[in-house]
């Protein structure tokens, strides 16, 4: 496989190189900072690492996600307040030594950065400035990941950083419709908005302890700042007073749910990705795919498709896993319940939930399927990049696409998205009418789920390949059917007449 030296331009190489070069003079000043992790607990999951057969990266990641819950056990116990924040900001600060050393300066320093333009700047303005330099910083190291590591799996400082990204740009834009709704301003937004805004900057420790936050700081979700800090503070379960708003419900079973699941999850893609690998398991970098070396091209379609669609089937998994197992490190300390109605009654645990793996397998269209997937992903785009566009898809999706990192799969795939949107959008207005009765479960719901299911799984093969030439041989050798069928669909299914609404 072609690295991104091969491909670029000499002297575009060498200003790269001279500038890692530089940004890495700087890491004999940071190391001294790696305090919070004692030398025997590395070397403790060294030698594990060994005994396991596992890598010390993976087995670090998952000693980390797995650790949450007995610190979230401290941090119920924990007064609320000041303790809470701080208790939280040094534990993550703690996760993030324990699985990317040296490197976790980088939350530290643009979570400090973005905090002095909170400072310095009014809120009208921060909402620009803040979110311009979380995604400048974060496409910094997406760049550096492709061009030192290209096509690497290994854990860097990018994972946390993207979610980091998502908390400093809602954070923005959360201060500034506090600003607007405290003025008196109408503004469609911000009153859309208005339930997750933020009147005035948190302090230091409460803004650091929101940053990096522990339970959420490996692998998401994302949640506003408003929800964190009426977990802190107590306001999600009492009153001004220190009386229950409602009858407390208990946190157990929403914290063994999701853990429980994320365990299944865990056996599932272990067992499923070990018997269909999509990548190459002996050398996922640089070798050719599995699903398009010599011996998959030499199969029929039909089975080369099957394949390929329980690989990544099995992939998704590792995904479920990882949000489920921080929903319930979020649930046991109630930074995940939802808080109580008008009535006392209590509204749910939907704060840290970011999959329904059921809805999502299940989903009769590309819409249902967005929503269920990485939810809190889709929040922050739909609240503070859609709806304040005025609902530019281009910028949504371009948002999406640049958030992720700048591998040619992920465009190849963002971009054959809206055609599934057009057909689903044209297949709503002159097919549903005609055959739907509103049950997911009829024949012609069915219908939907397969058809959505099997066009999914086809675009979205790029975005696990990321190379161009890999993605682009994998569609050749399905002929581009795919793309094809959409787009005779839409020619055809476009001439159809569109049946008349029912008069009430």
């Amino acid at each position: 496989m072609v690295g991104m030296e091969r491909v670029l331009p000499e002297f575009l190489c060498k200003g790269i190189e001279q500038a890692i070069e530089y940004a890495y003079s700087f890491e004999p000043y940071f190391t001294p900072t790696l305090v919070l992790v004692p030398r025997f607990v590395k070397e403790a999951v060294a030698n594990l690492s060994e005994s396991t057969g596992q890598d010390v990266e993976t087995l670090e990641y998952l000693l980390g996600m797995f650790i949450c819950y007995p610190l979230g056990l401290i941090m119920l116990a924990l007064p609320y307040g000041k303790v809470k924040y701080l208790f939280s900001f040094i534990l993550g600060a703690f996760l993030l030594q324990f699985t990317i050393g040296v490197q976790w300066i980088h939350h530290l320093i643009s979570s400090l950065i973005a905090y002095g333009i909170f400072l310095v700047f009014p809120a009208k303005t921060a909402k620009t400035l803040v979110p311009i330099f979380a995604m400048v910083y974060i496409t910094g190291g997406h760049l550096h990941r492709q061009y030192i590591n290209y096509l690497g799996w290994d854990m860097d400082f990018t994972g946390p950083q993207m979610v980091l990204t998502m908390k400093l740009y809602s954070l923005a834009y959360n201060l500034y419709d506090g600003e607007v709704l405290k003025q008196g301003k109408e503004e469609r937004a911000s009153k859309k908005c208005a339930d997750v805004a933020v009147s005035s900057l948190p302090g230091i420790v409460e803004y650091l302890g929101y940053t990096f936050c522990f339970a959420s700081i490996l692998a998401g979700p994302a949640f506003e700042y408003k929800y964190y800090a009426d977990a802190c503070d107590g306001s999600a379960l009492y009153d001004k007073n220190g009386k229950p708003k409602g009858k407390i419900p208990s946190q157990v079973w929403p914290t063994l749910r999701p853990l429980l699941g994320s365990l299944l999850c865990l056996g599932i893609f272990v067992v499923g990705s070990g018997m269909y690998p999509l990548l190459n398991p002996s050398d996922p970098q640089n070798a050719v795919p599995v699903i398009i070396n010599e011996e998959a091209l030499a199969k029929p379609m039909y089975a080369r498709y099957a394949y390929s669609w329980l690989a990544l089937f099995f992939i998704r998994f590792k995904y479920y896993f990882a949000w489920m197992n921080a929903e319930g490190a979020n649930n046991i300390w109630y930074a995940g319940f939802e808080g109580f109605d008008d009535k006392g009654e209590a509204k749910g645990w939907e704060v840290s939930n970011n999959i329904d793996v059921i809805q999502f397998e299940t989903a009769p269209n590309l819409k249902t399927l967005s929503a269920a997937w990485n939810k809190k992903t889709a929040n922050w785009l739909a609240r503070y990049v859609y709806i304040r566009t005025g609902g530019s898809l281009f910028a949504t999706y371009g948002m999406s696409a640049f958030w992720h990192g700048f591998y040619p799969g992920y465009y190849l795939f963002f971009l054959s998205v809206p055609l599934i949107s057009f057909c689903e959008r044209l297949g709503r207005k002159k097919l549903t009418p005609r055959f739907g009765n509103g049950k997911k479960w009829s024949p012609y719901g069915i219908l939907c789920i397969i058809t959505t299911s099997l066009f999914v799984q086809y675009m979205i093969q790029p975005f696990q390949l990321l190379a161009y030439d890999w993605a682009v041989l994998n569609w050749k050798n399905y002929y581009f059917i795919g793309h094809i069928l959409a787009v005779m669909f839409y020619v055809v299914v476009s001439q159809l007449p569109t049946p008349k609404k029912k008069e009430a």
